[in-house]
């Protein structure tokens, strides 16, 4: 079978690689034959073998629009997406949540799969599980999707700053010199799927925002992600005030673990009373997230089981 795919909107040196290696590399992957001739690609091969060349080249494409590297390893990411046994393309290309800077974002394990089945299926979600299980970077990537798509505005990020009491007016520095060592792990995630670049636009423009959980008191969320981060350190107070800054055409997803909670009573968790409280409500989903979900290096999932095995 023969196709032709046109290539427009993009520098073809950048989507080609250096000596056309990305190209070469597909052709030998897949298998299929390809003649570049200009913005041209005739490509000869099995009909599902262009199928995934398709797909792949469409990612690609939409990869460098947005500023990213391509590079072969980004690509071989792709190609072992596409070709996961007993998946077919579509199915593969559905668990995509966002193309990051590094390649195509998807849910790698079962709860990350419910994870993300609820959040397309939700206004509000609710993600409780261990370190290290993806909880913050697939709540940031999933917003950062709806933020491509135009069907949010604004992307507001917030955590507990337990560790300096809220108050942080003792610290040194400005606002920014204050909070940035307690929203740490919200920076890392955006550092993952964006340039830099286009993290300092967003910001620039309020179109992320970053911020302790106490600056959101007094506010209505319109058309925006709120994304609230180790919410097992929320009181329940601060808890209720933040599900109720949710406005017209708003998300909020809530992720912590609370297996680390920092407050002085543990029974003050707003974290842990909404598992109960919000369990019945229509449109707000619970997705509990443990060890076998865990992505980090191989021994944090035996680490957290030995710790766990001592609090029982």
């Amino acid at each position: 079978m023969k196709k032709t795919f046109e290539i427009k909107g993009v520098d073809l040196t950048e989507l080609y690689g250096i000596g056309d290696q990305n190209i070469l590399f597909l052709e030998k992957s897949l298998p299929l034959n390809i003649n570049i001739r200009g913005n041209s690609l005739f490509c000869k091969g099995l009909k599902k073998d262009l199928e995934h060349f398709s797909i792949i080249l469409s990612h690609m494409v939409d990869s460098i629009k947005k500023g990213n590297n391509l590079s072969t390893k980004d690509i071989n990411q792709l190609l072992a997406m596409n070709m996961q046994k007993n998946l077919d393309s579509k199915k593969s290309i559905n668990n995509v949540i966002f193309y990051g800077k590094k390649g195509p974002i998807h849910a790698k394990t079962d709860g990350q799969k419910n994870l993300l089945e609820s959040l397309y299926k939700n206004e509000i979600v609710i993600s409780i599980g261990p370190a290290g299980t993806g909880k913050t970077f697939l709540a940031v990537a999933y917003a950062l999707s709806l933020l491509e798509k135009h069907e949010v505005e604004k992307i507001i990020f917030c955590r507990p700053a337990v560790e300096a009491g809220e108050s942080l007016g003792f610290l040194p520095g400005d606002l920014k010199d204050k909070i940035d060592p307690y929203l740490g792990p919200l920076y890392d995630a955006l550092n993952e799927l964006l340039p830099k670049s286009k993290i300092q636009m967003f910001l620039s423009k309020g179109i992320i925002e970053i911020i302790p959980l106490a600056y959101m008191r007094g506010r209505t969320i319109n058309r925006s992600v709120m994304i609230l981060d180790e919410a097992q350190n929320a009181s329940t107070i601060q808890m209720k005030m933040f599900l109720t800054r949710l406005g017209i055409g708003s998300r909020a997803i809530i992720t912590g673990d609370i297996s680390q909670i920092d407050l002085p009573k543990k029974s003050n968790s707003g974290l842990i009373s909404i598992l109960n409280i919000l369990k019945n409500i229509k449109d707000i989903g619970i997705v509990e997230l443990n060890e076998h979900d865990i992505a980090r290096h191989r021994l944090v999932k035996h680490i957290i089981n030995a710790y766990s095995k001592m609090e029982v």
